[in-house]
């Protein structure tokens, strides 16, 4: 038994390793988020001001810090590369799995479904996608899920110790989901088990081990919270009213869909175990009574997704925590129907993936063959397209493969089937998207104009954390465009780092005695050019897709 569970353990740290580790340094970093994140990160190590985020040198109120203190910490430990910067988000990825591990152990005592919970959540497509790029969610779905796992077993642990003890790191959590990513984070668990602990008329439960949350949510925020308010009073004002009144509630908010929007991503994000989706949710509804921690694993998922589709700003990645208690309902459906030998479901989610991969590869034959997504040189990123999907089909149908008993036994393996597209992501790019989504391939083409540059300007946040990343400086001055960074900007002591259109001809007679400029340009539009009869000629002009270089020597 015991060589059993190493096998398991082994095969599952392999599972990971190809899904999470391996891909982390196969592509360059996408802006503008991870770019960003990586910056952010990169200033604050080189500062050393663990307290105030900033970003391109000005001030950056729009998230706390924790997450910026993981990849921080990451780049120390492992140097600043496209690895050490996706390496937070993949372990804490695998750190949530374990979480639902335990978590499947403690409702069931069933070592099948705390394996299959584990694989499960770590084989969905937007779990797996968001596991390996450099953003915040999977930061905050680690703390999430470690508040929903901990008020359980506050709730449902059999001495007053160690309910206390299961308070006291919920409340841990809790406060670190708060640094992580602001106020969402203690809303989110509220809004989730209220409804369950009334369910269950737990009201008393509820206000004790509630206030012991919260008080130790506030001691591990506390510090850094009033720290970064004696440094910068604006702070808290800025970043709870923009961040998460405009940003969740108002009529400008950012990222505006409709209601409806989770729904596709729901169905997309759960592949390749969509066909498990619909009878775990039913099951976990009809049986809410007899058995209450499905329940409390609905009211998980429910509570959040109803909350971030009301919202007025929407992001795929916000509904990423419901993905840890979907795993459980997942894993529970599935076992229970091999324990009972109803292979139907099995079959079916294997031939869903089956039939999935065959689409998306006449799919992408067709939009291929209309529109011309990649260039003639380019046959190869084709080729691993559409490799990807008939691996994703093949894969699909082996798992849906019944044995002459008509039994179901390799179900499990359609958690293989994003395996392939994720190894070769970073691979299949279009050359036309490569420059302006992954602006390191065009920064390492002009490196000579650049580092021998006094000053360097972009007219895109995105690219400008580029440059700032690639060439280890975080004086990227703003051109014409402000976008993310209006606010920083406004600071009287920041009002030099961005140069507008009109001002352009005469800054830059001025910026060239002291230096070469290089204006590194997104979309180089005639209207973002310098009036060429009022400036010297550049030196030197390149272009790569939408990206334009405009380097100007310095003034003899």
């Amino acid at each position: 038994m015991t060589a059993l569970k190493s096998l398991k353990a082994a095969a599952l740290f392999l599972f990971f390793s190809l899904f999470y580790l391996l891909p982390l340094n196969g592509r360059l970093l996408w802006q503008p988020d991870e770019t960003r994140y990586a910056e952010i990160a990169r200033e604050m190590l080189a500062r050393g001001d663990w307290i105030v985020p900033q970003f391109l040198g000005l001030r950056y109120f729009e998230k706390p810090v924790a997450g910026y203190w993981l990849n921080s910490i990451s780049q120390w430990l492992f140097g600043e590369n496209n690895f050490s910067v996706r390496l937070p988000s993949a372990l804490c990825t695998a750190l949530s799995a374990a979480l639902i591990f335990w978590l499947a152990m403690r409702l069931w005592k069933n070592r099948q479904k705390a394996w299959a919970a584990a694989v499960i959540y770590l084989s969905c497509f937007l779990v797996y996608a968001v596991g390996t790029y450099n953003t915040l969610d999977p930061i905050l779905t680690l703390w999430l899920t470690a508040v929903m796992v901990g008020c359980y077993e506050a709730i449902h642990a059999t001495s007053e110790r160690r309910k206390i003890i299961a308070a006291l790191l919920t409340g841990a959590a809790c406060g670190m989901a708060f640094m992580t990513k602001g106020f969402l984070a203690l809303v989110l668990p509220v809004i989730a088990i209220v409804p369950y602990m009334l369910w269950q008329r737990r009201i008393k439960d509820l206000f004790v081990y509630g206030l012991i949350i919260l008080a130790a949510a506030i001691l591990i925020s506390a510090p850094w919270a009033i720290a970064v308010a004696l440094k910068e009073p604006d702070y808290w004002h800025y970043f709870f009213w923009v961040e998460h009144v405009q940003r969740f509630a108002s009529d400008n908010a950012q990222h505006r869909e409709p209601f409806w929007f989770f729904m596709p991503v729901l169905m997309a994000g759960a592949l390749p175990w969509l066909g498990l989706l619909p009878s775990a949710l039913a099951q976990g509804w009809r049986r809410r009574r007899e058995q209450p921690e499905l329940t409390y694993l609905l009211c998980w998922a429910a509570m959040p997704f109803l909350f971030f589709s009301i919202a007025k700003g929407k992001l795929p990645t916000y509904i990423l925590p419901c993905f840890a208690p979907l795993a459980l309902l997942m894993a529970h459906v599935a076992i229970e129907a091999v324990h009972q030998g109803r292979w139907r479901m099995l079959v079916t989610n294997g031939r869903i993936n089956g039939v999935i991969g065959v689409l998306a590869f006449f799919i992408f034959i067709y939009v291929v063959l209309v529109k011309p997504v990649y260039e003639p040189d380019e046959k190869i990123k084709v080729a691993w397209v559409l490799a990807s999907f008939l691996f994703w089909s093949a894969i699909g149908w082996w798992g849906a493969y019944r044995d002459p008993q008509g039994k179901a036994q390799r179900w499990w393996l359609v958690a293989l089937c994003p395996l392939l597209f994720g190894l070769t992501v970073g691979h299949i790019v279009p050359q036309k998207n490569t420059a302006t989504k992954q602006p390191q391939y065009f920064i390492n083409d002009i490196r000579a104009e650049l580092a021998d540059s006094h000053t360097i300007l972009s007219n895109n946040v995105g690219v400008a954390a580029g440059l700032a990343w690639e060439m280890k400086r975080s004086d990227i001055l703003l051109f014409a465009r402000k976008g993310e960074l209006e606010y920083g900007l406004s600071y009287a002591d920041s009002a030099e780092r961005f140069v507008s259109a009109e001002q352009f001809p005469d800054w830059l007679n001025v910026a060239r005695q002291h230096g070469h400029v290089s204006l590194l340009l997104l979309d180089g539009r005639p209207e973002w050019l310098p009036p060429p009869d009022s400036v010297a000629t550049p030196k030197s002009g390149q272009t790569k897709d939408r990206l334009f270089l405009l380097h100007y020597r310095q003034t003899p």
